[in-house]
């Protein structure tokens, strides 16, 4: 016969101790809540009150403001970026804050020269990759293999980054789309904008002719150029805008050469913009350069909303206040 066991008692709060809520501090408050906005409402209403001060609303606000107190004080605002933001359309955007000089310096994977191309040749790009693997034909453009081919010889011959020699050949061409092309733009205003190429990863590496010689010392010119603009950053904002892999570990080459050769670089501000979260954004653009004082800042969400909200939100901060 088994023994009986001694019933399951709960804890006995009954020595609890209390605390006036309204003596307690409390992470959200009623004056950070979105405020509803009529149909017809300008932006500045729904910029000021649309959006919850709390989070990812927060964080928002705070990255246009830090995007527009760079801009007034004319530092550095470095976009780097992955192909995506072409591919849905954020182009005009980009080339409206590199006229407006709120942009200071682009830098893109190679993808991003490729799209760029593209868009001002063609005004399309982006291929069907499923379908076009099937048979072989996929990243088999002949223009963009030809142009690239073009661009690689050219920095093969002469001292010139890959961004610049592109943008020049988007513009000497006169290539039907060259206002929405990125490189063409900064070419003509003479902007840094530059291409940081992984052998064997883009679809011109399969074309025939491609001089890897000039591809390599293009590439290499624009990591200098890059770093030049990194070496400024003190006080500016670095724009990480969908790249996974490639312009992180860029970024951070740069800035430890820059650090190493003496140039101060401790209070600016690091963004990373993503619609998923990446491990190598989150440490070599987030934690590791902002670790002597910096501010970093990271919004998830799709480019084709999160950009043109930012660049909204950046243009209001700089117009209502002085």
């Amino acid at each position: 016969m088994s023994e009986k066991k001694a019933a399951l008692k709960p804890l006995d709060s009954s020595g609890l101790r209390t605390s006036s809520l309204l003596k307690s501090k409390r992470k959200v408050q009623v004056k950070d809540f979105a405020r509803t906005i009529s149909r017809g409402s300008k932006f500045s209403e729904f910029w000021e009150s649309g959006i919850p001060k709390i989070l990812a609303g927060a964080e928002l606000r705070k990255l246009a403001c830090k995007i527009a107190e760079a801009h007034r004080r004319k530092k550095q605002v470095i976009l780097a970026m992955g192909a995506h933001p072409i591919k849905v359309g954020l182009s005009p955007l980009i080339i409206d804050f590199i006229k407006r000089g709120i942009i200071t310096a682009i830098a893109g994977n190679g993808a991003v020269a490729i799209h760029d191309f593209e868009i001002a040749f063609a005004g399309y790009t982006s291929e069907e990759v499923e379908t076009a693997l099937e048979d072989g034909s996929f990243g088999t453009a002949k223009e963009t293999g030809e142009a690239f081919r073009e661009v690689s010889g050219r920095c093969g011959r002469a001292e010139i980054g890959f961004g610049e020699a592109l943008g020049d050949l988007i513009n000497s061409r006169k290539l039907w789309n060259r206002e929405l092309s990125i490189f063409g733009q900064a070419q003509k205003l003479n902007l840094p904008a530059t291409v940081h190429i992984a052998i064997g990863t883009d679809i011109v590496h399969i074309h025939p002719g491609l001089d890897g010689a000039g591809l390599g010392a293009g590439s290499l010119r624009d990591f200098g150029i890059f770093a030049q603009a990194v070496s400024k950053l003190e006080g500016g904002v670095f724009l990480n805008l969908g790249s996974a892999v490639i312009m992180p570990e860029v970024f951070l080459k740069a800035l430890s050469l820059s650090r190493n050769l003496g140039y101060r670089l401790e209070k600016f501000t690091t963004a990373n913009l993503d619609f998923v979260f990446h491990y190598r954004p989150a440490v070599n653009v987030l934690k590791r350069p902002t670790s002597k004082g910096g501010t970093a800042v990271s919004l998830i969400g799709h480019h084709e909303i999160m950009l043109p909200l930012l660049f909204a939100g950046v243009l209001e901060e700089l117009g209502g206040k002085k």
